[in-house]
């Protein structure tokens, strides 16, 4: 396996951690670390296990063997702050969008002030103001998003999920949405595990990537993105890097011997774009 760790940083998030369903084995010792503040991308073909193993790391599911720390103690969403985005918008239809965005916030019981002044600030960083009163279905897909991410961030978060959030986008909006989030993840510097299908998403928003193989799951590579932001889809280092994750890919589904390898080569061929459409 390729492996580029970030040993020197502080582990936020460490997984050491197979998973059946009956006879199926889905996660063939999954193992990784994720630093404090660190923005990880997820990769790999359609039904390796990925909203799985976000599954383990929200703390609502334990997988079959092994553990999943957050801070050194097992994952726990009673004990541990974890914001999860969904693929879909995941608003409440009879809240208005400064409500839903601070619904985390009263759930912990911070007050009245405290709660209108965080709302404010990332509200103005999603580029909702002026919306705040507005509910679900008077605004766009792209937009209930935004509020989903807001609620995400503004909670202070130990660890933010993100499950293919931009994945029913249409491009334009997904391009934009990706740099509002690299642009909240700056000012609010947070811990992020996004899963995507989308090899250039990747590239562009992560610090590392984590190439799943079909299942059984194993971590085929675990790449260091070391471009600065912005980053240039055109450019040349960027290119190469999304090369390798494609190379990673084909490498996996070629040996054969974890699942049929379809979803892999489906996942790399689309690489091949220039501009990568999600799967889902």
């Amino acid at each position: 396996m390729a492996k580029a760790c970030s040993a020197h940083r502080r582990p936020k998030v460490q997984v050491s951690a197979s998973h059946s369903y009956g006879a199926l084995l889905v996660h063939d010792h999954i193992q990784f670390a994720v630093a404090r503040n660190e923005f990880v991308c997820i990769c790999g073909p359609s039904g390796c296990g990925k909203t799985t193993l976000l599954d383990y790391l929200a703390g609502i599911l334990k997988p079959t063997r092994g553990s999943v720390l957050i801070d050194g103690a097992p994952a726990d969403p009673k004990r541990h702050s974890i914001s999860f985005v969904f693929q879909e918008p995941s608003t409440f239809p009879w809240l208005t969008v400064f409500d839903n965005v601070a619904t985390g916030l009263r759930i912990k019981g911070v007050p009245k002030a405290e709660v209108a002044a965080k709302v404010r600030e990332i509200i103005d960083l999603v580029g909702l103001t002026g919306f705040e009163s507005y509910y679900p279905h008077q605004i766009s897909g792209g937009m209930k998003q935004r509020v989903a991410i807001a609620r995400a961030f503004v909670t202070d978060a130990d660890l933010i999920l993100m499950d293919e959030p931009f994945v029913s986008l249409d491009q334009p909006t997904r391009e934009r949405m990706q740099r509002e989030v690299l642009d909240i993840w700056r000012r609010r510097v947070r811990t992020v595990v996004f899963v995507t299908h989308n090899i250039e998403e990747a590239v562009f928003l992560g610090d590392r990537i984590l190439i799943l193989s079909d299942k059984p799951a194993r971590i085929v590579a675990d790449l260091t993105v070391s471009l600065g932001h912005p980053r240039d889809p055109l450019s040349s280092d960027f290119m190469r890097l999304r090369a390798e994750c494609v190379h990673w890919l084909r490498a996996s589904s070629r040996a054969g011997d974890h699942g049929d390898g379809k979803g892999a080569e489906q996942l790399s061929e689309s690489a091949g774009e220039m501009l990568v459409e999600p799967r889902p």
